[in-house]
């Protein structure tokens, strides 16, 4: 996440690229582009957002692109949408995986030349936006499934941000409990001096599926329901403990080369991926820097 933070810096002080923000719900992706918006010169512009799979195409390309007055019915009046709205800001698109494919096209169009019109008019408008858009869905696949377009996705990734899962950065969940603590603490009207080692070790240990949105639902649902100054295992009885007595993989009598196990792996997902690094990289449950480190180690091994 340091890491993450320190390219976010470039990219909020460089000109104004297209950002895309890609990985499961509940990253924080959305909280990342208020930061790029806030940490760049147009900090004191608008800043618009819209979640594209909460609403129908129709409305979502009046939301956007705005309409004139009898554009449809109950157009009564000329209303500005998104776009204009963030005009001199940022305009942030999340779910952008979800958009239909004749609206990906108005999109592309306006990434490209910078000017739209609005449903029922025939001026070309011009503004000057920053682009974020954000989704959880494998795009790659999208493509290859013919959902999503690929001139969309090239101009939306010029910036690619790829924001790992909480299961793969456990060392933040100390950091983030302790946040959401000082959050509840204020908010609840609450004193709770911190948390247990077992029950943060439960934390540590569980997957989040839900990311950074359900550990702090979780230690929300916690401290609304503490008795205590500290929050402890029975407060998260709703978080699941980690199945130990499990094998995922079973060791062979004979053992096994592990860095040809390694090597192996490694090839299966770049060939199941088409030698897309980001996609084999959420194959292998990595990031795309993880990858790319793992791969230089083997190189170097063979040599």
């Amino acid at each position: 996440m340091a890491e993450i933070k320190r390219l976010l810096e470039k990219i909020a002080a460089s000109p104004d690229p297209t950002v895309l923000l890609l990985g499961e719900s509940g990253t924080g992706k959305g909280l990342i582009a208020r930061e790029l918006h806030r940490w760049g010169a147009r900090r004191r512009r608008p800043f618009q957002s819209i979640i594209c799979s909460a609403l129908p195409e129709t409305l979502l390309e009046s939301e956007l692109f705005g309409h004139e007055a009898g554009a449809f019915t109950d157009a009564r009046q000329r209303k500005k949408g998104l776009l204009e709205m963030a005009a001199g800001g940022t305009l942030f698109l999340d779910e952008i995986g979800e958009i239909s494919h004749a609206l990906q096209l108005k999109l592309l169009h306006f990434l490209e030349e910078r000017v739209f019109k609005r449903l029922g008019g025939t001026d070309d408008i011009r503004i000057d936006v920053r682009v974020i858009a954000a989704t959880n869905r494998d795009l790659d696949r999208a493509i290859q499934e013919h959902s999503f377009r690929p001139d969309l996705y090239y101009r939306l990734a010029v910036l690619p941000v790829q924001v790992p899962p909480l299961r793969e950065r456990p060392g933040d969940v100390p950091l983030l409990v302790d946040h959401f603590i000082a959050v509840f603490n204020g908010t609840f009207g609450k004193s709770i001096r911190g948390i247990s080692r077992d029950a943060l070790a439960r934390l540590e240990d569980h997957g989040w599926p839900g990311n950074v949105r359900e550990l702090r639902n979780a230690v929300e649902r916690a401290m609304l329901l503490s008795e205590s100054t500290r929050l402890t295992v029975s407060d998260f009885q709703n978080v699941a403990a980690p199945l130990t007595s499990q094998r995922a993989y079973e060791l062979p009598p004979e053992g096994i080369d592990l860095r040809h196990l390694e090597q192996d792996l490694v090839r299966q997902a770049l060939e199941r991926s088409g030698g897309n690094r980001t996609h084999a990289a959420r194959l292998l449950g990595l990031s795309r820097h993880q990858l790319r480190s793992r791969l230089s180690k083997l190189r170097t091994e063979d040599d």
